[in-house]
C-alpha cells in the first residue's frame, strides 16, 4: 500500500495533485436534446452493482490471486510479501520500546513502556514532528539525521513511567510505508520513494542501515529491532489485546490487507524464515493491485488513465479513500455537463481534479436536514455550485452513497477473500468450526475512511454477513483497532528484542 493516512488527512494531499491553474468556466450550450441526470444515474447505479455472484466471484479471485503470489513472486497482481515476522506479542514483553512511523510529511515517534502479563501497557507517549519540505529533495544523510535529532529529543524526555533497564541499548519498531524489499525482520532494500519525496542516496540501500547510521551520528543510544508496514503493526497491535485476530485492514486514503499464514502454505519461501517454532509468520497482500472481476464504470477508467499510475493499483482505487470523492467529482461533472444539473454553467472547481474529497463526500452523506442545506454548502463551498435546488441535492447523495456502497462490499468481499484462504488451509478452524463455543476470528480494521464513514462501514459488513451467511458470519468479528499500528511497531521491537524478557 503506498499511502495510509486517514481520509480526513486527504484534502491536503488532494490539493497537491490539482494542478496548478483553475480551468477557465465553461458555458453549457443550450439544447433541445438535454438529458436529465436520471439516466446517468441508474446506468451508474447498474455499473456499480454488487450482487451477491458479483461479491462472490471477487471473493474467490482474490483467494486464487492470493494463492498465485504465494507460489513465486510476480505470480500474481498481489505480491504476498513476507513479513518476516514470525512471533507475535504473548503479553510476557516487558521493559522500555520505541516506534518510529514514516509513512509521509510528517513522522511520528511513540515510546511504550510495558509490564508483562499482569501490567500490559503501563504506559504511552508520543509526538508528530513535520518534515520540511526541503528534505523531501534532498540526500539520505540530510533526512535521516532529521529524523534522528527528533528521536533523539522525543528520548531525552523519558522518565517517570518510563525507564530503561540498566545496561540496556533502547530498541525501536520503525513503520516504513514506502517500497521496500525486505530481507529479515531489521532489514529492508529501499526499492523507490513515493508521496512526493525524492530523496537521493537511498535508492537499493537498507532503510534500517539509513536510520541506524543516523542515531549513531547523533550519539543516540537506540537500534531498531523490527521493521514492518503499518498494516503488519496493526494486525500485532490488535493481535496483543486479542489473540483471535487473524487478519488487519487498513482503509484510509490508501488500502492494504495482511493476515497470519502457515510458513508450510508459502511455497516461495524456501526456508527465507526461520520460524520460532510458531509455524506461521504475517504476509502482506498488498491488495489494492488486485484488479479480477471488478465491476467499474467510465468514470473509473478514465481517472484510471489520467492517473500517475494507469492500469495499476485498480481495487485500491474502487474502495479508498484517496479516490471515491474523485470518482464522484467525475459523475457529477458529467451531469453538470450533459443534463444542467447545477444550471446553465460548469462550476470552474468542479473541472478541477481531486477537487471533492472522500470527506466532502461522507459529510454531504450525513447531512439529515429536510432541505439538505449541508450538501449544498459543501457544493458550494468545494465544488463552486452556486446553483442546486433539492432534487439535484437529493441526485448528488444518491451518486455518493453508490460509490459508496460499492466502495464497502468490494473491500468485504476481499477480507472474505482472505478469510476462505486461510479456511481451506486451515480445515475449518477460520470460521468457527471445530473451535469451541465462543471462539471466533477477529478482522482489525484502521485508518480514517473506515473509522469516520459509517455507511461506508456497514456496507462492508453487510456483504461479509451476505457472502458467509448468517451463521458463520457470527463467527467473524469485524472490529476498529484505532491508532494500532504505532504500539504494535514497539510491540515487534519488544518480541525481537536482543534481550531476554
Amino acid at each position: 500500500m503506498l499511502i495510509t493516512a486517514g481520509p480526513w488527512a486527504v484534502r491536503s494531499f488532494y490539493s497537491t495533485r490539482s494542478g496548478g491553474g483553475t480551468p477557465p468556466p465553461r458555458v453549457v450550450k443550450s439544447s433541445l436534446n438535454i438529458v436529465s441526470a436520471a439516466p446517468i444515474l441508474i446506468k451508474l447505479q447498474r455499473d456499480c452493482a454488487t450482487p451477491l455472484p458479483v461479491l462472490r466471484h471477487v471473493a474467490d479471485a482474490m483467494a486464487l490471486d492470493m494463492r498465485a503470489g504465494l507460489k513465486f513472486d510476480g505470480g500474481s497482481d498481489l505480491k504476498m510479501i513476507l513479513s518476516y515476522v514470525d512471533a507475535l506479542p504473548t503479553g510476557n514483553e516487558k521493559g522500555l520500546f520505541y516506534a518510529l512511523d514514516l509513512g509521509g510529511t510528517n513522522f511520528r515517534v511513540l515510546r511504550v513502556q510495558l509490564g508483562g502479563k499482569e501490567e500490559r501497557v503501563v504506559a504511552t507517549e508520543f509526538e508528530q514532528v513535520c518534515i520540511p519540505q526541503e528534505l523531501m529533495f534532498g540526500t539520505s544523510e540530510e533526512l535521516f539525521d532529521f529524523i534522528a535529532s527528533g528521536l533523539q529529543k522525543f528520548a531525552e524526555k523519558e522518565g517517570g513511567k518510563f525507564q530503561l533497564a540498566d545496561g540496556r541499548t533502547r530498541e525501536l519498531g520503525f513503520t516504513f510505508s514506502f517500497p521496500v524489499k525486505q530481507t529479515s525482520i531489521d532489514s529492508g532494500i529501499l526499492i523507490k520513494w513515493t508521496k512526493g519525496f525524492a530523496v537521493s542516496g537511498t535508492a537499493g540501500r537498507d532503510i534500517v542501515d539509513c536510520l541506524n547510521e543516523a542515531m549513531k551520528r547523533k550519539g543516540l543510544n537506540m537500534r531498531v529491532s523490527a521493521l514492518v508496514n503499518d498494516t503488519v503493526a496493526t494486525l500485532t497491535g490488535a493481535r496483543y489485546w486479542d489473540e483471535d485476530v487473524m487478519v488487519a485492514v487498513i482503509l484510509g486514503t490508501g488500502t492494504n490487507a495482511c493476515y497470519v499464514e502457515r510458513v508450510d502454505a508459502i511455497p516461495k519461501l524456501h526456508r527465507a524464515i526461520s520460524t520460532s517454532g510458531s509455524g506461521t509468520t504475517i504476509v502482506s497482500t498488498e491488495w489494492g493491485a488486485f484488479s479480477n472481476g471488478l465491476p467499474l464504470t467510465e468514470f473509473d477508467r478514465d481517472m484510471d488513465a489520467g492517473s500517475i499510475n494507469p492500469g495499476e493499483q485498480i481495487f485500491e482505487k474502487t474502495i479508498s479513500g484517496m479516490y471515491l470523492g474523485e470518482i464522484v467529482r467525475r459523475v457529477l461533472l458529467r451531469m453538470a455537463e450533459d443534463a444542467t444539473l447545477f444550471g446553465n454553467s460548469i462550476p470552474e472547481k468542479l473541472q478541477m481534479p481531486f477537487s471533492l474529497g472522500t470527506p466532502d463526500m461522507c459529510g454531504m452523506q450525513q447531512d439529515s436536514s429536510k432541505d439538505l442545506e449541508v450538501v449544498g454548502s459543501i457544493l458550494h463551498d468545494v465544488a463552486g455550485v452556486n446553483s442546486c435546488d433539492l432534487r439535484s441535492r437529493k441526485i448528488v447523495i444518491e451518486v455518493c452513497d453508490t460509490i459508496a456502497k460499492r466502495g464497502g462490499r468490494l473491500a468485504g468481499a476481499g477480507i472474505v477473500g482472505i478469510l476462505r484462504k486461510m479456511e481451506e488451509d486451515s480445515r475449518g478452524i477460520v470460521f468457527g468450526k471445530g473451535k469451541g463455543k465462543g471462539k471466533r476470528t477477529v478482522v482489525a480494521m484502521d485508518g480514517g475512511l473506515y473509522e469516520h464513514y459509517p455507511q461506508y462501514r456497514r456496507y462492508l459488513q453487510d456483504a461479509v454477513t451476505e457472502l458467509l451467511g448468517f451463521e458463520i458470519s457470527k463467527n467473524v468479528v469485524i472490529e476498529h483497532s484505532k491508532d494500532g499500528s504505532g504500539i504494535g511497531a514497539a510491540l515487534l521491537a519488544a518480541t525481537n528484542s536482543i534481550y531476554p524478557h
